[in-house]
C-alpha cells in the first residue's frame, strides 16, 4: 500500500519535518479531484467501527472488496500536538494505485526545503511566519453516503 496525507501538518508530524531517518525528502504529490473522489468513493475503514460496519463480517467484507483504506488521525499543530479534529490518510492498494500512478498524479514537487524552513521558524518561535509558510488547506467536502461509510462526522 502506498498511503496518500491530504494534511501538510500531520505530513510534517510523520516526517518531523523531513527530517526522522528514512524520512529526509517530503513530497507534494498533486493529484485530480476526480481521483482522490474515486479513492474515498472506493474506500473502506482501516479498523472496525461497530457504529459504521454493524458487524465484523461487514467490515471485513468492505476491507476485502475496497482497494482504499481510510484511516483517521488527529491533525496537528506546528509544534505536533493533536488538535481536536481530525485529518484523513487514505492508504492505496491494487487497482487504485494503478490509478494513482497512471491517471490522478498531476505533479510532484520537492518540498523538503519548504519542511525544514517552517521548522526553522518554528524552533525559533516565530509561528506566525510558521503558519503563514504553510500550504493553503481547506476541508473537502464529503458526501453523506461516504462520511457516513467512512466514520466521518459532520
Amino acid at each position: 500500500m502506498t498511503w496518500i496525507k491530504p494534511s501538510s501538518r500531520w505530513m510534517a508530524h510523520r516526517c518531523g519535518w523531513a527530517t526522522k531517518p528514512g524520512q529526509e525528502r517530503a513530497l507534494a504529490v498533486e493529484v485530480t479531484r476526480a481521483g482522490f473522489a474515486w479513492a474515498l468513493e472506493h474506500a473502506c475503514l482501516s479498523h472496525f467501527e461497530p457504529d459504521v460496519h454493524g458487524t465484523r463480517e461487514v467490515w471485513a467484507e468492505q476491507k476485502r472488496t475496497s482497494p482504499v483504506r481510510v484511516q483517521w488521525d488527529p491533525e496537528r499543530d506546528l509544534l505536533h500536538r493533536p488538535l481536536d479534529h481530525r485529518s484523513t490518510q487514505a492508504g492505496l492498494g491494487g487497482e487504485a494505485v494503478e490509478r494513482y500512478v497512471g491517471e490522478w498524479t498531476t505533479s510532484l514537487t520537492d518540498a523538503t526545503g519548504t519542511m525544514r524552513e517552517i521548522a526553522a521558524l518554528v524552533a525559533a518561535g516565530d509561528l506566525d511566519a510558521a503558519e503563514a509558510a504553510l500550504p493553503q488547506e481547506t476541508p473537502y467536502p464529503l458526501p453523506d453516503h461516504i462520511a457516513r461509510r467512512l466514520g466521518a462526522t459532520a
